[in-house]
């Protein structure tokens, strides 16, 4: 497995090493840091080319360091990556340069105007079609999350994370959410009748896809600890019940949509990936 590591040297971005690392076995990482010019001064006063020379030493220390934990993890070092320029560009450009079946990203989790904005790992998620691995804060590695709807994406993801990571001996909890069909304008909510057959409808849709998800589970050896069929809106469901139950890992189907729409309002697993607090997977079709 050839994987993407993004560090900028912060614990943060170290954390979704750590944390990755618990499940991964047999990689190659090239670490990749992006200096960013952006956030300086248009006119300096003092000597650009020594500034300069003076943050290419800092990414040269920040990969130094990255080899050091990979190799000390048991991993191996491929090759180090010092570019310049937006951290989202350059990630993707490394993509499109590289092959690779897995990014690590940290993720401070944005709030407000860069919610709307897009962080880095959103910006990244929107954009590529590799697997994407994000974390804010070192975990356990016990715990895992599979969201299911019963759509291609959802299903493939669990048979795509199988192939990526070793789940044994973890306890794994499989959640499908149905929307609230009372939610709806009161003129469709009135007809009592229509709503129960939705509701019925929508149970069923439930069960089918979380049975679906454990036989999948059961073939790669792996058992069910806990299932549950929640209603209300899908991504806070998905928080909720990631905060409740002490999950470290959150693996999600996504549809790859880059459109102006989907940056903006975001959809579930974007959502999930600004405001849970456990390491996420995401697995693009």
């Amino acid at each position: 497995m050839k994987i993407l590591f993004c560090t900028d040297g912060s614990d943060i971005s170290l954390n979704a090493f750590y944390n990755a690392s618990i499940y991964i076995k047999d990689a190659v990482l090239d670490p990749i840091c992006v200096i960013d010019w952006s956030f300086l001064p248009s006119s300096m006063n003092i000597d650009s080319e020594n500034y300069s020379k003076a943050y290419e030493n800092i990414a040269d220390s920040v990969l130094n360091f990255a080899e050091k934990i990979i190799q000390d993890n048991g991993l191996t070092c491929g090759m180090k990556i010092k570019t310049f320029g937006s951290p989202v560009e350059g990630i993707l450009e490394q993509m499109e340069r590289e092959s690779y079946d897995l990014i690590l990203l940290g993720s401070h989790g944005k709030k407000g105007i860069q919610k709307w904005l897009g962080s880095v790992s959103r910006q990244v998620i929107s954009n590529s079609q590799v697997p994407v691995f994000v974390s804010k804060k070192r975990t356990e590695g016990k715990k895992i999350l599979f969201a299911v709807d019963g759509s291609e994406a959802s299903i493939g993801a669990i048979k795509h994370t199988a192939k990526l990571f070793n789940l044994q001996n973890k306890e794994i909890f499989v959640i499908s959410v149905k929307e609230n069909p009372e939610l709806l304008p009161m003129e469709a909510t009135l007809d009592r009748n229509w709503l129960d057959s939705i509701e019925k409808q929508q149970k069923i849709h439930a069960t089918k896809a979380i049975n679906k998800a454990k036989a999948i589970l059961e073939e790669e050896q792996l058992q069910v600890h806990n299932e549950a069929i929640l209603t209300g809106s899908p991504a806070q469901k998905i928080i909720d019940f990631a905060e409740k139950e002490k999950i470290d890992l959150i693996i999600m189907g996504a549809r790859t949509k880059i459109d102006l729409s989907k940056l903006l309002l975001g959809s579930v697993s974007k959502r999930v990936v600004e405001n849970v607090t456990a390491d996420v997977l995401v697995i693009n079709k």
